[in-house]
């Protein structure tokens, strides 16, 4: 799954451990799967998520608990974000994006998920 350098951070530090994603820019992740964090199409995985939840909702009807898990303190941090990644002018409480939950996984597991890996 692709992320900025600096949310690889949050992730690999244990602040972040939810994404949202909009549904035109989102692959189909699936719960259940494990997938490479990277920051850019064919470099080194820098460890691993597996997906435990996914959910839809409108962009404004985030809470502070999901900010949280976004990785920032305020909803005004977590906008700027947003528009940052998807573009100036891109926050749009009404819009509906796909969240993913996840946990996250330093090192390639060698048991059945292994099939489950996947670089997207």
């Amino acid at each position: 799954m692709l992320f900025k350098k600096r949310h690889i951070e949050m992730i690999l530090a244990g602040r972040k451990t939810q994404t949202r994603r909009l549904p035109s820019k989102s692959a189909n992740y699936q719960v259940g799967r494990i997938y490479s964090i990277i920051d850019c199409w064919f470099t080194k995985a820098q460890g691993y998520i597996l997906i435990t939840r996914k959910f839809n909702q409108k962009l404004g009807e985030i809470s502070l608990e999901d900010v949280k898990k976004e990785g920032y303190n305020t909803l005004q941090e977590f906008c700027r974000a947003w528009e940052e990644v998807n573009g100036q002018g891109s926050w749009d409480p009404q819009q509906i994006v796909t969240a993913y939950e996840f946990e996250v996984l330093k090192e390639r597991l060698n048991r059945a998920f292994k099939g489950d890996l996947n670089h997207s």
